[in-house]
């Protein structure tokens, strides 16, 4: 990945990687739910996660510290990664008033 980890920019270069890693680290936790209930908070931190991460993405790419065809590629996944979180959390919910 071509980061340019400037230190001017260090802030939001961790605040991207925190973000970012927390979306797979709140899904891991998610499988190992003790109810639906813990199930679907810990998918639903991953989705605001998500979200934050496409927010650094876009601040990264305005300050050009990735190029566009780095963007456009870490941000679709981030926004896939959004929709299946969306819809799990959906699905979950739905599943969950039966």
């Amino acid at each position: 990945m071509g980061l340019k980890k400037e230190r001017t920019f260090e802030p939001i270069y961790k605040q991207l990687s925190k973000s970012a890693t927390s979306i797979g680290a709140n899904i891991n936790e998610a499988q190992s739910a003790f109810t639906k209930k813990d199930f679907i908070n810990k998918l639903g931190i991953s989705l605001k996660e998500s979200r934050q991460t496409e927010y650094w993405l876009k601040l990264f790419f305005a300050s050009d510290l990735i190029n566009e065809k780095e963007f456009k590629s870490l941000y679709n996944d981030c926004i896939e990664i959004t929709k299946l979180l969306t819809t799990i959390i959906k699905k979950s919910k739905e599943n969950n008033k039966l």
